[in-house]
């Protein structure tokens, strides 16, 4: 086998529209089926999208035997359920962020996991394997900006949808869960290690009962990462990492275009640098990295653990603003 045969939980946008054609497009990849509570619904999407088998039920697509791995886009209370389904059908998991609604329930699915030792199972930060960031990741570790000190990082989207997933606290919405949870995964990807303690403030919607803004300052000891998400806020993204002799500006970190270049900065004394990255979808690097891992029996690019430390921080946070001080990382 060269190629890894997936099926989609869910018919979801994000799937629709991103992972599924960046997957379609790998080298390790067969997106053999999809499943959604409506057949018809399932039907029509599998049409466009090419893909062979669709089926009204996702138990239905658990027990095709053509499928070896799961991918799972559905709303973030769902994600831990369906993973610990698919894991005892005998699939692989690739998982969407974050993969649980909070820590304990993370560190339920991974002990699952553990379990089934022959089945590879990881959430899907698709950020950090594109080149951009590989590149940030190795200047960082490289001291090519010094000592790092900072960062700040921002990501916000517009939107006011009270049906939309994002928006219902019952279903893990609000903008920590949705888009905070890549700022604290960049901080603690970039410092090697976990805060010592954070602090955080969080503005709940009246109706939502979500998080629509919320800044945090992360305290790795040796240095601090701040970061506001908001989800009734003009769109905006964008990271600077900032040292004792230089700093690296991240264009657009997280949502990084599939068919364009993508660009860094690298600032050191008095030379700036631009670091021109060629066309990369990152969905694509995700799925056939993750298929190899499944292929040659290695390790997943990003393992379970690292899910239920950024939970843990993400807990934390939480905390944080309910109790209005800081609390330990």
């Amino acid at each position: 086998m060269n190629k890894l045969r997936f099926g989609i939980l869910s018919t979801a946008k994000i799937g629709r529209e991103k992972v599924i054609p960046g997957m379609q497009r790998g080298s390790h990849c067969e997106i053999m089926a999809i499943a959604s509570r409506s057949g018809e619904r399932a039907r029509r999407v599998a049409g466009g999208l090419g893909i062979e088998k669709a089926y009204g039920s996702y138990e239905e697509l658990l027990a095709d035997p053509d499928v070896d791995a799961i991918y799972i886009p559905l709303p973030n209370h769902l994600h831990v359920p369906w993973s610990i389904k698919a894991i005892e059908a005998g699939k692989h998991v690739l998982c969407e962020k974050p993969i649980g609604l909070d820590a304990a329930e993370t560190r339920r699915l991974a002990e699952v996991a553990a379990d089934h030792p022959e089945l590879k199972v990881m959430e899907a930060f698709m950020y950090r394997l594109h080149p951009q960031w590989r590149r940030t990741k190795q200047l960082v570790d490289e001291g090519a900006i010094g000592k790092i000190q900072a960062i700040q990082s921002t990501f916000a989207y517009f939107l006011e949808d009270p049906t939309n997933v994002r928006n219902m606290a019952d279903f893990g919405g609000g903008g920590l869960m949705d888009i905070g949870c890549y700022c604290v995964s960049l901080a603690r990807l970039l410092f090697g290690r976990e805060p010592e303690r954070v602090t955080a403030d969080m503005k709940i919607h009246p109706e939502f009962e979500t998080d629509y803004l919320a800044s945090a300052v992360l305290d790795f000891g040796r240095g601090t990462s701040t970061f506001i998400c908001a989800t009734l806020m003009t769109p905006h993204q964008h990271v600077d990492v900032i040292g004792t002799e230089g700093k690296i500006a991240i264009e657009i970190p997280f949502n990084a275009p599939p068919d364009q270049p993508t660009r860094i900065r690298h600032t050191r004394g008095g030379d700036s640098e631009e670091l021109t990255f060629d066309v990369a979808d990152q969905y694509t690097i995700q799925g056939d990295l993750f298929a190899r891992a499944v292929l040659d029996d290695t390790s997943v690019p990003t393992p379970l653990s690292d899910a239920v430390a950024n939970m843990d921080v993400i807990d934390a946070l939480r905390r944080s603003a309910k109790l209005g001080q800081w609390v330990g990382g």
